[in-house]
């Protein structure tokens, strides 16, 4: 396996691979002066020899990291669990997917490509996940939760059964969720609230 990307998200995709015995043969990052992440070589350029394995990308951005993953001409690697994580068999996890340390992913859950579900997430049974997801660390979505694509599931946030959230949209740190979000927007507090419409960089609309 291969990562593309070498921030603090790559540490942690390190020791998901680490956990689970996958070794990985190449870190790569655009940045020049990134020489090394947990003194492991970072390279700068991906070469053919690279392209022949699959990667995971280390971005933590959701943005960003759809922008790479839409120009990328390499191979994506299966979903990688930590070992500590548990999730269920019957769960469907797409491609490029991260599950990190402690989270929790119930029964018949469907997450999208190039997710992250941080430490000590939850999601409950028959969530649906779009790509490009994140849910943050001790973030908790109820059963039958739907997130669209690219939007962001603040720190410790709480998401209550049966709510529909729109795609690349924000939700804040410790934000409680008891009515249904629209597309492109940002919520915080309890109850939570919009505040302002998204305006996107990157990620096509």
């Amino acid at each position: 396996m291969n990562i593309y990307g070498a921030s603090g998200h790559a540490k942690v995709i390190m020791d998901i691979a680490k956990s689970q015995n996958i070794p990985v043969s190449v870190i790569i990052d655009d940045n020049p002066q990134i020489k090394f992440v947990l003194d492991y070589p970072v390279e700068h350029i991906v070469s053919p020899e690279a392209l022949k394995d699959e990667f995971i990308m280390a971005i933590g951005d959701n943005e960003i990291r759809k922008k790479v993953v839409e120009g990328f001409k390499g191979k994506f690697h299966a979903a990688v669990i930590h070992i500590s994580a548990a999730v269920s068999s019957s769960v469907q996890l797409g491609k490029g997917t991260v599950v990190m340390p402690n989270a929790s992913v119930n029964s018949e859950s469907k997450i999208g490509m190039h997710c992250i579900i941080n430490t000590g997430a939850t999601v409950e049974h028959d969530c649906v996940l779009g790509n490009f997801v994140h849910i943050s660390p001790n973030a908790a979505l109820a059963g039958g939760v739907e997130v669209e694509e690219g939007t962001q599931i603040g720190i410790g946030a709480v998401v209550i059964p049966g709510i529909k959230i729109g795609k690349w949209s924000t939700i804040g740190a410790g934000a409680v969720i008891i009515d249904d979000i629209p597309d492109y927007v940002v919520v915080v507090g309890n109850p939570g609230r919009i505040i302002k419409k998204r305006v996107l960089n990157y990620a096509k609309k």
